[in-house]
């Protein structure tokens, strides 16, 4: 049924996935900035997402905003429950931002080298944590009387670092393929040679958190694997199973462009995967969408504004990624 908390539930997650693609790839460059063997190597990975990464956070500012007045009950309790991994996330994104303007402004080398690694830590950090969250959210967040009832690191457990990891090393792959796209010459070849063993870690580590998350959660294991479950359900797997396929095809066939649509496939079917195995719930094992929303009239009100807000992010974020198409050579950039 169409309501408005199931209307509401469809734009946060649409907004969540959208900042995923669109800024995952740029966490990833961060994550993969070592690997720029000169200033001008480093400068050019930067300057491929410098026009549009602070557009790319726009979508996680939506998603947030949206949670909060929609679903007041979840942003509270979901917020409790993460507050150090949402803490590091934040602090991780401000030294990643301050530090992709500030590198460009010192001329001293060791200066340089301090916002190179703030950079990559910022990067990192932001990538992990935001992993860490997903993972901790997959395994469930204890809620008595409507509020957190769990401790300070429920949220640390060797599930939620290997969610953390897979989704750096996911971010990288986007970064690797977007670099492909954007560069040309030594860097673009080695960042060519990163698409087949970091495709390959990101398939290994989708089905390691699969299994995972089968074995963290009992709802998820029931819906699945159930005498009484949904047939249709597994046409998630096989579709991941077929993106990876194309995408190694992709990869062995020095296409450019193809791979890293594969890659933003892969990270989506992750994503439909989730939606589908946790559905109802936005607190999971509890507390559906529907006991955690806002009243009607506010989210009718609320819906108004999206209406309009939305086509203009996303108008503005189609036309930044036209005007700076193109390869983006030595000594040419945004700074």
């Amino acid at each position: 049924m169409l309501d408005m908390p199931t209307i509401w539930a469809v734009i946060i997650a649409v907004a969540l996935l959208a900042y995923v693609i669109l800024d995952g790839f740029d966490l990833g460059i961060g994550i993969l900035f070592p690997l720029g063997r000169d200033r001008d190597e480093r400068d050019t990975m930067m300057n491929s997402v410098a026009p549009v990464w602070d557009g790319n956070e726009t979508w996680l500012v939506l998603g947030g905003a949206g949670l909060f007045a929609a679903f007041p009950l979840a942003y509270s309790i979901l917020l409790t429950a993460f507050y150090a991994p949402v803490i590091a996330m934040l602090l991780a994104l401000v030294l990643r931002g301050v530090a992709f303007e500030f590198r460009f402004r010192t001329r001293r080398r060791e200066s340089r080298n301090y916002w190179d690694w703030s950079f990559i830590g910022g990067s990192a950090v932001a990538a992990f944590s935001q992993g860490v969250m997903v993972g901790a959210f997959v395994q469930g967040v204890a809620v008595e009387n409507g509020v957190y009832a769990g401790g300070w690191f429920d949220w640390l457990t060797p599930f939620t670092v290997l969610c953390g990891v897979s989704l750096m090393v996911g971010y990288a792959l986007l970064g690797a393929c977007w670099l492909v796209i954007k560069t040309e010459g030594p860097l673009q070849r080695r960042m060519r040679n990163l698409q087949l063993p970091l495709g390959a870690a990101v398939v290994l580590l989708i089905l390691l958190v699969s299994f995972g998350t089968v074995l963290e959660n009992d709802a998820v294991r029931d819906r699945w694997f159930s005498f009484g479950s949904l047939w249709f359900l597994w046409v998630v797997p096989l579709l991941t199973l077929l993106l990876a396929a194309a995408y190694f095809f992709a990869v062995r066939a020095d296409m450019e462009v193809v791979p890293f649509l594969l890659a933003l496939g892969l990270f989506v079917a992750s994503f439909a995967g989730l939606a589908v195995s946790l559905y109802p719930y936005l607190i999971p094992p509890d507390i559906t969408y529907r006991e955690a929303a806002n009243a009607d009239d506010s989210l009718t009100f609320m819906l108004v504004g999206a209406v309009f807000l939305m086509p203009i992010i996303l108008g503005y974020t189609v036309y930044s990624y036209w005007i700076f198409r193109g390869k983006l050579r030595l000594g040419e950039g945004y700074h």
